[in-house]
């Protein structure tokens, strides 16, 4: 067996001399439904999982691994994982290596010590990663991978529990079987983010009214967060009495009581079908990572006395003291395990790495699948309507196509919407297709991405765009990155419908007037479109969904709230601001143009309320003898440049008119497509917003583009006055 490091040898000295901690208690394991085999299979996962994180610090010494927080102290999480399904899936805490290695057990021909030696290496053959990152995840066993750091990942698996409950309604189909429990599990430190404290107020919301949540939130509780000390008796006094939750504990070192609780946790929601919070206190060995030096913040004293505490020595005292194992055993099940790890590490940095940006982004965007919609057999109302009527036209029409397509939102159903846009659609559809959620944005994004991880398509609903400031992570550090994380092999898709941008009358401030889209189009994969009319809005919603469904995406849908409701373009009457609903074959695929007029002198780019307003600033300038054309970009993300170098490189002059800030704009990278393409900064200008904050009231607009201000600019780029 390799050489030990000093964190081992309190171990090893107690093997040498068979000398181990009294147990917590008396208990027999027949009073807790163990068998000694039961016993040997779960220590033998917490020495699996102990050998792999010493393993993982020899190979970082080296220069060969990368990764180096382990899971020494929480490894009574493989008594949990042992009193579940491997059918019941599993969002992980990044110390839970004991878990998935003993829920491998119960799966044939799986290899955990290759595969989390080929993820610590960070090789291009890791079986979940393909080599991204070191994560828990693993399609077989039912683990959706996350990093887990910040407790992100509890609001997806509410959702995921959420969904349970709806395919049962449906009739099956979905990702996992319907009278399956989602686990998930998360430190005392993140215990105490907004994120975890969202997704827990979200599951007792839910179930304190009734709604199935088959949910087992497992919190790990080692009473520290790399240096900052968890107070005594928290976590208990948090979720003792959290409504809607049954609050169980165990201890976390002795995996009699950890195996005792996790069986009630599994029966009290798998059969009850309500959440349960396991609190399940350990202790942290090794200090947070390889890099870090407790001794720094720890004194001697804690560090002596939490190692003293390994759950290790724990289980081989239990088998020593119900005479399950000989200390020659344990020692041989030690060495050879050990010898194991060494010798799968030893081939697993000899694999191949990712070596080309071609291969590190290859997962990000998920591979296709077959659609299941439906025909459309209804009718096509012709009469010209607005933007916001044209779009509920199109969902009732989309929820009927789609019977897997669910939506969710605050106030999206009786009220039907804050502007009416989803009206009528509960009334059709049902409660449990059109949620109203609570107000809480990470946790309708977090539910969407739990649904469709189970194998629905959501259309979810954001009040206002101000108002995913709070809860983007979720589409940043959750939906877009799943599908990367996992080599294609989960996805979320969805479509998230956002009302924002500025314009709108009688109802502003910065709050409901929102152009800060800057987060959106930074985050790999995601899609984002904006319409500028009803037509346009009816033919991006439908390629959404399509693309959702059959290509697994996540796209942002930005309505633009000023157009829902306008019915004029030119002046009070006219209804050019009506579209007649384009049916259910229309379709704008990502990159696709829209173009008015063919002029030659001056070409305007722009998308959303930009084009109404170069619409209306093209009269003038027409009028004064400009020859125009009008490029919309109908999406501001996976932008075809070359396709929009053709449409504008024959005009003398090229304006961008963009509605949001200057700064982190979208016509930053508009100009920046055309100089390199050839077009000489000579030629080129922006119209964009102020770097500021909306206002309230008659000044809502003064920091926007407006007609005049287009005009101007046009004219003065072309060198001319207006008559």
């Amino acid at each position: 067996m390799t050489d030990s490091l000093p964190q081992e040898r309190r171990f090893l000295a107690a093997l040498r001399d068979d000398r181990w901690p009294e147990p917590p208690n008396e208990c027999s394991l027949e009073a807790v439904g163990l068998d000694a085999e039961g016993l040997i299979e779960l220590f033998e996962s917490q020495l699996t999982s102990r050998h792999l994180d010493l393993h993982a610090r020899r190979l970082q010494a080296r220069g060969e691994g990368f990764y180096t927080i382990g899971s020494a102290g929480h490894e009574g999480n493989a008594a949990i994982a042992r009193a579940f399904r491997t059918s019941d899936p599993a969002f992980l805490h990044y110390r839970d290596a004991a878990f998935m290695i003993q829920r491998s057990r119960a799966v044939p021909g799986q290899t955990p010590i290759r595969d989390l030696l080929l993820s610590f290496t960070a090789s291009s053959e890791d079986p979940i990663s393909g080599g991204r990152h070191k994560v828990l995840g693993s399609r077989p066993l039912n683990i959706p991978p996350q990093t887990s750091t910040i407790a992100s990942h509890l609001p997806k698996a509410v959702g995921a529990a959420h969904s349970l409950g709806l395919w049962r309604r449906l009739g099956g189909g979905g990702e996992w079987p319907t009278d399956s429990v989602v686990i998930c599990s998360f430190g005392d430190a993140s215990f105490n983010h907004s994120t975890a404290q969202g997704a827990l107020n979200a599951a007792g919301w839910a179930a304190w009214q009734g709604a199935p949540m088959p949910l087992v939130m497992v919190c790990e509780d080692n009473g520290i967060g790399i240096s900052t000390a968890t107070p005594a008796g928290w976590i208990a006094a948090s979720m003792r009495a959290r409504p809607g939750f049954h609050y169980l504990d165990c201890d976390g070192l002795d995996l009699r009581d950890t195996w005792q609780a996790a069986r009630e946790a599994a029966q009290v929601a798998r059969l009850r079908r309500q959440p349960v919070f396991l609190h399940m206190r350990c202790v942290r060995l090794f200090g947070h990572a390889g890099s870090d030096a407790q001794q720094a913040y720890l004194s001697a004293a804690r560090i002596e006395s939490d190692e003293a505490r390994d759950p290790l020595l724990i289980s081989a005292g239990l088998l020593r003291h119900h005479d399950v194992l000989s200390r020659d055993a344990i020692a041989e099940r030690y060495r050879a395990i050990g010898d194991r790890v060494a010798h799968e590490a030893e081939e697993a940095i000899r694999r191949p790495k990712l070596e080309s940006a071609t291969q590190v982004m290859a997962s990000i965007v998920p591979p296709a699948r077959a659609g299941r919609q439906q025909p459309w057999r209804g009718e096509v109302e012709a009469s010209p309507a607005p933007m916001g009527r044209l779009i509920n036209q199109a969902l009732h029409r989309l929820m009927t196509r789609y019977p897997q397509l669910v939506m969710a939102g605050q106030d999206i159903g009786r009220k039907g919407g804050v502007y009416g846009v989803s009206q009528r659609l509960q009334a059709q559809f049902g409660p449990h297709r059109v949620i109203d959620t609570l107000l809480d944005e990470q946790s309708i994004l977090g539910l969407g991405i739990g649904l469709a991880q189970s194998g629905l398509v959501p259309i979810l609903e954001i009040q206002f765009l101000a108002y995913l400031h709070n809860a983007e992570d979720q589409l940043r550090g959750e939906a877009a990155t799943l599908s990367f994380f996992s080599a294609g092999q989960y996805t979320n898709p969805m479509v998230v419908r956002i009302a924002g941008l500025g314009y709108q009358k009688g109802f502003g401030g910065h709050f409901h007037n929102d152009n800060a889209i800057a987060v959106l189009r930074d985050i790999p994969g995601l899609l984002v479109a904006c319409p500028s009319n009803g037509a346009e809005a009816v033919g991006l919603l439908q390629e959404a969904v399509r693309l959702a469904e059959e290509e697994q995406r996540v796209v942002v849908l930005l309505e633009p709230i000023a157009r829902y409701h306008a019915r004029d373009l030119l002046e009070e009457g006219d209804d050019l601001g009506c579209c007649a609903d384009p049916g259910p074959d229309y379709h704008l695929a990502v990159g696709e143009l829209g173009q008015w007029g063919e002029g030659g002198d001056l070409a305007i780019v722009s998308y959303g309320n930009g084009i109404h307003l170069s619409r209306q600033a093209a009269v003038r300038l027409e009028e004064a003898g400009v020859a125009l054309r009008l490029i919309d970009l109908r999406w501001l993300t996976a932008i075809d440049h070359d396709a929009l170098h053709c449409c504008v490189a024959a005009c003398s002059r090229i304006l961008v008119v963009d509605e949001c800030r200057r700064t982190g704009s979208l016509s930053e990278e508009l100009v920046t497509g055309l100089v390199e393409r050839g077009v000489a900064g000579g030629r080129l200008a922006r119209l964009t917003a102020e770097d500021s904050f909306i206002p309230l009231g008659p000044a809502a607009t003064v920091t926007l583009p407006s007609v005049s201000a287009i005009v101007e600019r046009a004219l003065a780029l072309l060198g001319r006055s207006e008559a």
